[in-house]
């Protein structure tokens, strides 16, 4: 009779937004086929109280021992002080978007101009927008911001007349969701097609002293999680019966489609996990040049000494 051994270690991670989305499949697939336990660890996935912060701010007050978080949060946690590395790159490539409907009348960015956009109006995200609008000769400034908060307005909404474009949804989820506005009538660019600088749209972190103290857990880590990631990026459905059991309650069409448009965001040349220099250059003088950062250099800061080379192969 053969006992099951009891895992060495349990470690915490926790995703980036209000519920699990096919851009974590990696995470649970790994831990639906036995692969953490294999490495002798023992995962918990948990999500983030927007309470007491996000991601991020759970991390450094040592609630869980790993996040996904977007990369410019990280930068700016790094930049005043607090000492969070990033492991790997979930994202290659940009995920936002612009949504709005033909009946509005906007094609392309500068028409923006004089209507109402809902957004959650961070920094960054204004920043973004005022980039876009620049980018395509409108003038940022007359362009109506609408408060949305974290709220990701639908279609309907739109329809409805609570803004004429929303900022912010993603092409490989919020824009695959069912909807009352039928697809042709649906307007939506990638920031990614219209200006956008190049970036990770998230990143997988640590705190400096777990992968100091704990190498070999944060190396065991990573190899589960990139071995779960590289395989749902060859076959995104088989991710589905995992993805089905800790999302019970959103369409299975729904994480299908989602999974096959996310999948292919994960590699670079093949491989999951590497994080690009010259995108996080590229980035971090953006976030600089519109007053979000002031170090050009933080992002090398962000990075543990065996991640310079921009591979997470030494970890592992």
């Amino acid at each position: 009779m053969c006992i099951k051994q009891k895992p060495d270690h349990s470690v915490r991670l926790m995703l980036e937004y209000f519920h699990p989305w096919p851009n974590s499949a990696g995470f649970y697939y790994a831990r639906s086929q036995g692969w953490y336990e294999e490495m002798g660890l023992d995962l918990h996935i948990e999500l983030p109280d927007p309470w007491h912060g996000d991601s991020l701010e759970h991390l450094i007050r040592s609630r869980v021992d790993f996040a996904v978080a977007p990369t410019n949060r990280l930068l700016v946690r790094r930049e005043r002080g607090e000492r969070l590395v990033a492991l790997a790159a979930i994202n290659q490539l940009e995920l936002e978007t612009i949504q709005t409907l033909r009946e509005k009348n906007i094609l392309r960015p500068r028409d923006l101009v004089g209507r109402r956009l809902a957004m959650n109006p961070t920094p960054r995200g204004l920043a973004m927008i005022r980039h876009l609008v620049t980018l395509d000769g409108g003038n940022f400034d007359d362009v109506r911001i609408v408060d949305a908060g974290t709220r990701e307005l639908r279609p309907e909404d739109l329809r409805a007349g609570l803004a004429d474009a929303s900022f912010g949804g993603y092409w490989a989820w919020e824009t695959l969701m069912d909807s009352d506005v039928p697809e042709e009538e649906r307007i939506v660019w990638p920031v990614r097609d219209i200006g956008a600088p190049a970036y990770h749209s998230y990143v997988l972190c640590a705190r400096e002293e777990t992968v100091e103290k704990s190498p070999v857990v944060t190396g065991a880590f990573l190899q589960a999680t990139q071995k779960g990631f590289t395989a749902v990026a060859s076959e995104p459905l088989a991710a589905l019966p995992a993805y089905e059991q800790a999302t019970p309650y959103l369409p299975s069409d729904l994480l299908a489609r989602s999974l096959e448009a996310i999948a292919p965001s994960w590699l670079h040349e093949g491989t999951w996990g590497t994080i690009r220099e010259p995108l996080m250059q590229e980035y971090t003088d953006w976030l600089v040049a519109h007053g979000i950062l002031s170090d050009r250099q933080i992002w090398r800061d962000v990075l543990t000494p065996v991640l310079h080379s921009g591979s997470i192969q030494e970890l592992v």
